[in-house]
């Protein structure tokens, strides 16, 4: 009995092994190879220098950014199961935390390594796999960059890129998570959206969710969250797509779960509904009436 007491207390005593970005990292180049070898076996074309050179970001990056990149990846790949007569599966999405550590972006590479093996049998495609380099010294940013370059890279094998129906989707669940926010901080909404401008474009929508992430940001600082600075995420690139208006969408996502954690909401983000047929200008309605709707809480710290 005192020994299984002893053996109970020693196992418990064991902290588990954290994980580095270093070895996250190593997990994406793997996805990496993945794509690749995929975009090889179609035989489709791809400059792996030209994916480097879009791929570049500016920010410092926190672990809850990078796991919020890997769902855009597993939307991705539904994508491609779609296009080969797959079902769907819905990606992966948690409750809200206000620090998310390389642990789990490493368990969102292994649902990702996964879901591309299924789909290699379903397709009866072999593939060398390749073997776990070891990488040191690799921070957030450099894993969140290797996921760009996978995320590039998907686009290829797709023949397809984001579409403004896409991003409006990922910000009707911004729309839901600052109205869950809203609702625990007992904040009257009345709000509506501005009159549609069917000029704007997706530098107008991005502009515009830079403007919700500084809210945000603001917001973070006021009650001492680890905040991200966005100002210049973006601003090496001078054709803004969809595709960079859904990844900044998916920064905004992120950022809000810190908030809704520090209030007391566990309430995991529903995945995004299907939508078609929209346009940049809707999506730009939309995510200035999230900032409208954002400028109402002024403090987090109101009595719950």
């Amino acid at each position: 009995m005192r020994i299984l007491l002893f053996l109970t207390l020693f196992v418990l005593s064991i902290e588990a092994a954290e994980i580095t970005p270093s070895e996250v990292y190593a997990q994406v180049m793997r996805i990496r190879h993945e794509v690749y070898a995929l975009l090889d076996h179609y035989g489709v074309k791809y400059d792996k220098e030209k994916i480097k050179k879009r791929s570049q970001i500016v920010a410092d990056l926190k672990p809850r950014d990078v796991w919020q990149k890997t769902y855009e990846i597993a939307v991705k790949i539904n994508i491609l199961r779609k296009a080969h007569g797959l079902p769907i599966i819905e990606p992966v999405n948690m409750a809200p935390v206000l620090h998310l550590n390389p642990d789990l972006v490493y368990e969102q590479t292994q649902r990702i390594l996964t879901e591309l093996a299924i789909f290699e049998t379903r397709e009866n495609i072999k593939i060398a796999h390749a073997k776990t380099k070891k990488y040191t010294g690799k921070r957030p940013l450099d894993v969140f960059i290797g996921l760009t370059q996978v995320s590039i890279a998907l686009d290829t094998l797709n023949g397809k890129r984001f579409t403004p129906s896409y991003v409006f989707g990922e910000q009707m669940r911004v729309y839901d998570d600052i109205t869950r926010i809203l609702n625990k901080l007992r904040i009257q909404d009345d709000t509506i959206p501005d009159k549609k401008n069917p000029t704007d474009t997706p530098r107008v929508v991005f502009g515009k969710s830079l403007q919700v992430l500084e809210k945000i940001k603001q917001l973070q600082i006021s009650v001492g969250i680890d905040y991200v600075d966005f100002s210049e995420f973006g601003k090496n690139d001078d054709t803004i797509t969809p595709n960079e208006v859904y990844t900044i969408t998916q920064m905004i996502i992120a950022e809000l779960q810190t908030l809704k954690a520090y209030v007391g909401i566990h309430t995991i983000t529903p995945p995004a509904s299907e939508y078609t047929g929209k346009t940049p200008a809707e999506v730009s309605q939309l995510v200035g009436w999230n900032l409208r709707k954002l400028n109402l809480i002024h403090s987090l710290s109101r009595e719950q």
